[in-house]
């Protein structure tokens, strides 16, 4: 699937951009809209192609993706000795370091090789005889290895932490949305960073600060370490001219968050400020019935209200999306509204007027699904 080469500029490769099932397709959008070439959603992502440089590029800029795994080979195999002999043919020489430490992680599925432990031995002992590099199960360099069908793909996990982990939330209230699944519900909400947006359940501020970063051009991987840092194909200067371009715009609205919780909005207003866009968001203690459209134009409100089978019982629950429906329909006119629910009878209890919906997403051990609105009459 690649071909080796010395320096990244020279690779071209397909590069797999993971995505929680359900949300391939917004994912899809925002890498096209990124400018990445060949972008194709799959099953569980998007694939792109191109070298080391547009690794990075992804692991820095795009919001949606969870993780970003360089294909380095891909090739039919029916048994250990087999699978023995292709992966000494692998280029680990041109990507691995013999002074950084790597872990394997293999998954087998409707395959003669069945044997995940036996399969990451193959792996392992590749490397070491090509690379010599030390093996060590907590190692942050992650090679992964499928076998689907017969079919190996060897993939190299660029990223290291999930995505999801911007480098500036030190707090998170229970049941928190991961970053980049809210990052994907705002563009599936039409969210291009040009309206103000309101989370009248902020918890901590993920729907906020991950707007006002949006309307700020604020890249998402600006505060973190990535894993391709322990590359052999690594540039430490060309990544540094990469990383200092400076995209920040000063933002046409405001974002707000509220919560009844003083530590929800405590945790909220110390996220935004870790984030560097505390000057364009407001954070303020209230209850739905105490919310209140901003001055202005009009925008979105999005918010992931407690669940039936997470916070409280659904009966309370009922009564609280009725009050969220109300409270919007009376003071939101011309907003449009997301809702994040898993269960269709809570999101109606709210009587919005909502749109068709897209294909539930599992969030936390829960399938959650996306429920919009156009601007409310």
């Amino acid at each position: 699937m690649t071909r080796s080469a010395k320096t990244p500029k020279d690779q071209n490769f397909e590069i797999f951009l993971a995505a929680l099932p359900g949300l391939e397709h917004a994912l899809h959008a925002e890498v096209r809209g990124k400018g990445f070439k060949l972008a194709k959603p799959v099953p569980g992502g998007v694939t792109i192609r191109g070298g080391w440089p547009e690794v990075w590029r992804a692991n820095l800029w795009l919001r949606g993706a969870g993780r970003v795994l360089a294909r380095l080979d891909g090739f039919n195999v029916q048994h250990l000795a087999q699978l023995d002999a292709r992966a000494r043919h692998v280029p680990w020489a041109s990507v691995l370091r013999r002074d950084v430490p790597f872990r394997v992680e293999a998954t087998c599925a409707a395959s003669r090789i069945y044997h995940s432990g036996a399969a990451e031995e193959r792996i392992v002992k590749s490397i070491q005889e090509a690379v010599g590099a030390p093996h060590d199960d907590e190692a942050e360099l992650t090679i992964r290895v499928r076998i689907e069908q017969d079919f190996c793909t060897i993939s190299l996990d660029t990223s290291g932490e999930l995505l999801h982990k911007r480098g500036y939330k030190e707090a998170v209230n229970r049941a928190p949305m991961r970053e980049t699944m809210a990052a994907l519900f705002l563009q599936q909400c039409g969210y291009d960073g040009s309206e103000p947006v309101l989370d009248p359940m902020c918890g901590s501020g993920t729907f906020v600060i991950e707007a006002a970063e949006i309307a700020c051009r604020l890249n998402p991987g600006r505060f973190r370490h990535f894993a391709f840092e322990q590359l052999a194909t690594f540039d430490p200067e060309a990544w540094q001219d990469m990383r200092e371009v400076k995209s920040r715009r000063v933002p046409t609205a405001r974002f707000y968050g509220s919560d009844r919780d003083a530590g929800a909005i405590a945790m909220g207003v110390a996220n935004a400020e870790r984030a560097g866009v505390a000057d364009c968001t407001e954070f303020r203690q209230a209850t739905i019935s105490e919310i209140t459209a901003p001055e202005g134009p009009p925008g979105l409100v999005i918010v992931n209200p407690p669940y039936g089978s997470r916070i409280g019982d659904k009966q309370k629950l009922t009564a609280l999306y009725a009050a969220l429906g109300q409270t919007l329909k009376s003071r939101f006119t011309g907003w449009r509204v997301g809702l994040i629910a898993n269960d269709a009878s809570l999101a109606q209890a709210t009587r919005l007027p909502f749109l068709p919906t897209e294909a539930p997403v599992p969030h936390g051990g829960l399938r959650v699904t996306l429920y919009r609105t156009a601007p409310l009459v």
